[in-house]
């Protein structure tokens, strides 16, 4: 990803979702202006959710997920169906589209009360308007906020469903930061990057590339070093650091090599705060001390990559969660989307700062886990918590 395009992360993601036929992709063409996904007159021609990243004016960055169709019918199409339920969890604005000529039924009610449910803003889109008769149907739309009839084919009302859409979006007037609430301008803040043969070669992780320039936007100046170079870096500095932000799977060396009193916290720690429920993952924390042989313990990353020796997810944490806890417990691992919706068999969830997922799905995520009463917590704290560094990790975050 380049340094200027928005991330995933922080882009709408607006959901297309509607019964097999009825127009979805159609529509999905016709809101971007662009061919993003292949219209057919063979019903369930979209067999997995497709997302593309774009800017839609007036809205800005978003992410287009286009859905197979709620109806869709045998083994795979339950599955596909599935798929479609799972994009809820990430979804800001859901588009329910429904075939104008035949309306609505008990598919269309039941998406309906999923999105009421999950408290997803939503838009009833009654496509192939050019087919109906509009007269008292279309007149008693427009004191509906949720309906709207359009034509994907000749393009009536897509300006209007565009503009409706974002009316939609959160507009509370708070701007969340990751890191520049928590410093000044002109203040020096050192981030120790590791770079072994799990880093990306030739360029900063994600997590590390937003930090930097939420810092370059509050002023402050951003000093990037190697935990090998970390005491060198802080000597050679007239100025004392404000913050040291570290990666997780260096965090109990560079508690060590930094002063005590350097505020100091994690990129992971950072995440937790910015994406979720921070105090939800320090009290989660404390199942470690609960832990027995073997209990499950799910581990979960929200990017996908090539797993190499030494990975912290699936080698790192696991080591260490065994020695702290002098237990055997049975590890399972996710990735990316694979995230489960039944996770009461697990003592204890940690998951990465989630910094490739969106705020809703991080959140869809911790609030699954609370609802089944499961402790779930985040890397940065899982290792601050276990080598004894978790208080003066969250200190400077109020906590």
């Amino acid at each position: 990803m380049g340094m200027n395009e928005t991330p995933s992360g922080e882009r709408v993601h607006i959901g297309f979702f509607g019964r097999r036929n009825a127009g979805k992709s159609s529509l999905v063409n016709a809101v971007t202006g662009q061919n993003l996904s292949i219209v057919s007159e063979v019903r369930g021609t979209t067999t997995d959710p497709v997302s593309k990243s774009m800017e839609l004016l007036p809205l800005g960055p978003v992410v287009i997920i286009d859905t197979p169709g709620i109806d869709d019918e045998g083994e795979l199409g339950i599955k596909r169906v599935g798929k479609s339920r799972q994009v809820l969890n990430k979804t800001d604005i859901a588009i329910l589209v429904v075939d104008g000529v035949t309306g609505t039924g008990s598919w269309e009610e039941e998406m309906i009360r999923l999105f009421e449910k999950k408290e997803i803003p939503y838009l009833v889109v009654y496509n192939k308007a050019d087919l109906c008769d509009l007269n008292e149907s279309y007149l008693s739309s427009a004191s509906d906020q949720h309906k709207i009839y359009v034509s994907a084919k000749t393009g009536f009302g897509i300006h209007d469903l565009k503009e409706r859409m974002a009316r939609l979006v959160s507009t509370d007037g708070s701007e969340k930061h990751l890191v520049a609430d928590l410093v000044n301008p002109l203040d020096i803040v050192v981030l120790v990057v590791p770079i072994d043969k799990a880093a990306p070669k030739g360029r900063l992780i994600l997590p590390q590339q937003q930090v930097i320039r939420d810092l370059l936007d509050t002023g402050a100046m951003p000093i990037v070093c190697r935990e090998s170079e970390l005491t060198e870096t802080l000597n050679s500095l007239k100025k004392k650091p404000s913050l040291v932000i570290t990666d997780s799977q260096v965090f109990p060396l560079v508690d060590r090599l930094t002063p005590k009193d350097i505020r100091l916290t994690s990129f992971s720690i950072l995440f937790a705060r910015y994406k979720g429920n921070l105090t939800q993952a320090v009290q989660g924390a404390r199942a470690f001390n609960t832990i027995e042989d073997g209990d499950k313990i799910l581990i979960s990353e929200g990017c996908t990559h090539h797993r190499q020796c030494g990975d912290i997810g699936t080698e790192k944490l696991p080591n260490w969660i065994r020695e702290y806890t002098k237990k055997q417990p049975e590890f399972h691992f996710t990735s990316g989307t694979e995230f489960p919706e039944d996770v009461s068999e697990y003592k204890l969830i940690v998951h990465c700062g989630g910094c490739m997922l969106n705020e809703r799905e991080m959140r869809s995520r911790l609030r699954s886990a609370a609802d089944q009463e499961i402790p779930m917590t985040n890397y940065g704290i899982a290792i601050a918590y276990m080598k004894g560094i978790l208080e003066r990790s969250v200190e400077c975050l109020g906590l």
